[in-house]
């Protein structure tokens, strides 16, 4: 990923202030521009009488407030940080989700102030990371700041985008990348009473990281100086993801994989991910108009 410009979206909950912060060291890491975001509402949807247009000053004030905190607790984490704050009226999830062409990145905290507090994801974080144009990272977790970059692989186009991404993390935070590929064993779900081959589990492991070498082998030659550990497990993708997130700086997917079904935005691994992962979770993508 190319990042000159990134947009953090802030409503002044403990976790949009922890994506600021994080925000903000991804913009200093990679000399970018941050621009802090609260996008509000002063009307109320389907409200039987109209909200006095007296309130919409207010409201701007409050937004403008709120921005200007964020953009101080910004530059007091990266110093000479160039950032810039915008409170934009509209509906969060839309108005991110729609503005984010304009941006190489696009970075959330998984709980906002609305909806209810025992939620795992908020529904602004969620409509983001599903309809946004280009990248977008989740903000979760407490990340090992000396961790590596995990990605999930698995060969689809979708996997090349999450690769592209991991191995520019990792050279921006001087560390290492763990490419994951996750098989199911070629007996799972058969009924004891059917006969099949019998599947080596150590050959069935030694073929996927053959594939998984032939898949990192085009970044491992472009970032020379990016250590790679490749890793073949068997089991569901979205847990050993989760169970990796716990020593990691930043966990990378890409939008749709090779399961479910190809019509949904994002894949199932991405949402348990957003829910579950204790550390920063990027939804790598290509950027294009929505």
């Amino acid at each position: 990923m190319n990042l000159s410009h990134i947009c953090v979206g802030v409503d002044g909950s403990p976790a949009s202030q922890s994506a600021v912060r994080w925000a903000a060291a991804e913009a200093a890491a990679h000399q970018a521009e941050l621009v802090v975001a609260n996008a509000y509402e002063w009307r109320v949807p389907g409200a039987r009488a109209q909200v006095p247009e007296a309130m919409a000053a207010p409201a701007q004030a409050a937004a403008d407030a709120l921005v200007a905190s964020a953009v101080d607790e910004a530059r007091v984490v990266a110093p000479g940080l160039k950032v810039r704050g915008e409170a934009i009226p509209g509906a969060p999830g839309h108005i991110l989700a729609n503005g984010s062409s304009t941006f190489d990145l696009v970075v959330l905290g998984n709980r906002g102030r609305g909806g209810f507090s025992s939620l795992l994801l908020g529904s602004v974080s969620q409509h983001v990371a599903t309809h946004a144009a280009g990248p977008v990272v989740v903000v979760r977790g407490r990340p090992d700041p000396t961790g590596p970059i995990v990605v999930g692989v698995d060969g689809s186009p979708a996997s090349e985008h999450a690769l592209r991404a991991a191995f520019d993390e990792a050279v921006a935070r001087v560390t290492g990348v763990v490419a994951v590929r996750v098989y199911v064993p070629g007996n799972a779900g058969l009924r004891a009473d059917v006969s099949v081959p019998v599947e080596d589990p150590d050959e069935r492991r030694e073929e996927e990281l053959r594939h998984l070498a032939d898949d990192i082998a085009p970044w491992q030659e472009k970032y020379p100086d990016v250590p790679v550990k490749p890793v073949a497990l068997d089991g569901h993708t979205a847990e050993v993801l989760i169970g990796l997130s716990s020593s990691a700086q930043l966990v990378v997917v890409g939008t749709r994989g090779h399961g479910g079904f190809a019509g949904l935005l994002l894949g199932s691994v991405g949402l348990q991910l957003l829910h579950h992962a204790d550390c920063p979770v990027l939804i790598a993508r290509a950027n294009e108009t929505p």
